[in-house]
């Protein structure tokens, strides 16, 4: 009998590894609101921020002395976005991420105060681009895409499942998401990695949103790919992994495409010879992306991808911090400006699972509270600083 249990055993065992979702796929059901930040995770901000408590409460009147707070703020919505390199030219880009940017900070301002003008501003606000917006062009189109397609879906969520008003023209919004946005980051890119690694942030927070869970895991994928062709691992071998659609079939080809870095250690990103924001730009997304894959159910910590985020945010820490460069990394050089991307990584791979990462660590707490990079990131200190939701 023992035996014949222990068999039924083992065989049940193997039938649920064969048939239980890969860590990437979509939730039976959505969690809402569930793109990076949780009820959970507002509800345990909220409390601290209305007992006074640190550095939860720095971090809110920073947001609030912001002009993303301002409830004058007039949104500045285009027809066409156009967008080129390093936003030149620059018609509609800035007003663009920072009228989303703005969206959440109103989404924020209204559940911590529970006045309903910041509600209504965020409206507002995602009422005017939903109206009047009808494409993206120009060659940062698909970046531009990404970038204000990450901050809609967080704001719209708060809004749609938290504010006890009506929001007549949600469904409008949800149209101009599926039809401006979707269709064009759901594509990735084979750009520098922060470039997908924010196109597939934004289908993620997206795909929430519009409840498609076809397009979750056909993101998901994409960015699974991706994020392992961005961080590099010893174990990955004595090259890193490559996307295979840009057919980095070479040593040579692949050393030109990580900025001529030949060396290959464990945390080295692909644009770490580059300048360590646009790495920030690249980490912040992984971070993000995990983050609404553990609020979905679906734990991408606990993969490659939790590893290459310790990894990533440990080694840029350490410079960032100001240890000496040793010649072999990027001739000896670095460009520094990491940005304010350490705290949601940094809470999950630390707080949650116990993981000591000092360097990290350090550089998160010099850098309360965390603002905003005025593209896709903000307040991150109060969403997020040691927060155990």
């Amino acid at each position: 009998m023992r035996r014949t249990g222990l068999l039924a055993a083992l065989a049940a065992l193997l039938l649920g590894a064969l048939t239980a979702p890969a860590a990437h796929s979509a939730p039976t059901a959505f969690v809402h609101p569930g793109v990076t930040v949780s009820q959970s995770q507002l509800d345990f901000a909220r409390g601290k921020v209305l007992a006074g408590a640190q550095p939860w409460k720095g971090a809110y009147d920073q947001m609030m002395a912001s002009p993303y707070a301002d409830l004058n703020r007039t949104p500045k919505p285009r027809a066409t976005v156009e967008c080129g390199s390093y936003s030149n030219p620059n018609y509609g880009c800035t007003d663009e991420r920072e009228d989303a940017i703005a969206a959440y900070t109103d989404a924020l301002a209204w559940y911590v105060t529970r006045d309903p003008r910041y509600a209504q501003k965020a409206i507002q606000i995602m009422d005017a681009w939903s109206a009047t917006i009808t494409s993206h062009t120009n060659s940062n189109a698909p970046l531009q895409t990404g970038w204000a397609g990450s901050s809609w879906p967080k704001a719209a969520e708060i809004i749609k499942y938290t504010y006890t008003g009506s929001w007549a023209n949600s469904g409008r919004f949800a149209t101009m998401l599926r039809n401006v946005y979707l269709p064009v980051v759901i594509k990735g890119s084979n750009s520098n990695g922060n470039w997908e690694l924010s196109m597939t942030e934004a289908a993620v927070g997206i795909s929430v949103f519009l409840d498609d869970k076809a397009s979750y895991d056909t993101a998901m994928a994409r960015f699974r790919t991706r994020a392992a062709a961005y961080v590099y691992l010893a174990s990955d071998g004595d090259l890193p992994k490559t996307v295979p659609s840009q057919n980095l079939d070479t040593r040579d080809k692949i050393v030109s495409y990580w900025q001529g870095q030949s060396t290959f250690v464990t945390g080295l990103t692909q644009e770490t010879c580059r300048d360590f924001v646009h790495t920030g730009y690249g980490i912040s997304a992984i971070s993000h992306v995990a983050e609404t894959s553990r609020i979905q159910g679906q734990d991408l910590y606990g993969t490659d991808v939790g590893e290459r985020l310790r990894q990533a945010l440990g080694f840029q820490a350490k410079y960032q911090l100001g240890a000496a460069v040793p010649s072999w990394l990027c001739g000896g050089s670095l460009k520094l400006g990491l940005g304010p991307v350490t705290e949601v990584g940094y809470n999950a791979l630390h707080n949650r699972l116990g993981i000591a990462m000092t360097n990290t660590q350090t550089l998160t707490q010099n850098n309360r509270p965390a603002g905003s990079n005025n593209l896709f990131v903000a307040w991150e200190t109060l969403t997020h600083g040691d927060n155990p939701n």
